[in-house]
């Protein structure tokens, strides 16, 4: 059988602000049926780097997170402002989190966080050659540490189930497979 989309009938915004907005659409199925209570997030597209330096170390980010109340070691990224390209937003990103500037840049995956209730992407880049170049510059919620770690110490975070957010483990599998 043939897998279609399914079509909006209707769609109400209960929540609807800069980082987060919630609808509620009425759905007709395939099979006929209709679902009149489906709940859609809608989030801005974010970025994630796996960031090696020059001296082949991988650039981790640790920090606290408010949603599940952790202090997470994740791989850096942000969210994409507005009309920005993906590559341009995590190169902005690095350079504002980490002070580090890279010589290359390669898109390695294009994931959803949960494509069943949330709408937006994530670009995942591996990024080459980096350098500390400037001083960071986070925003005013952000209070974050960077962290270097050999190709190894990291594949044993992994194995120890040290680096919890699901998209930047997803990421770094990608990074490691190119390796």
């Amino acid at each position: 059988m043939e897998i279609l989309k399914w079509q909006k009938i209707a769609s109400k915004y209960l929540v609807k602000e800069k980082w987060a907005t919630l609808r509620v659409d009425t759905c007709k199925l395939q099979n006929g049926a209709v679902k009149d209570d489906y709940y859609v997030l809608e989030y801005p597209n974010w970025v994630n780097a796996v960031a090696l330096t020059k001296e082949y170390k991988l650039i981790l980010v640790r920090q606290y997170r408010y949603g599940a109340d952790i202090v997470s070691l994740e791989i850096p990224g942000g969210v994409i402002d507005d009309d920005e390209d993906p590559e341009t937003a995590i190169r902005r990103e690095l350079q504002e989190e980490t002070g580090y500037t890279f010589g290359s840049c390669e898109l390695i995956a294009t994931l959803y966080a949960n494509p069943a209730t949330s709408n937006n992407k994530t670009f995942t880049y591996l990024l080459k050659d980096g350098v500390k170049t400037h001083d960071q510059h986070l925003d005013d919620h952000e209070i974050l540490n960077v962290e270097e770690y050999s190709i190894d110490e990291v594949r044993q975070l992994l194995k120890d189930n040290k680096i919890a957010q699901a998209l930047h483990v997803a990421g770094l599998h990608y990074g490691l497979m190119l390796r």
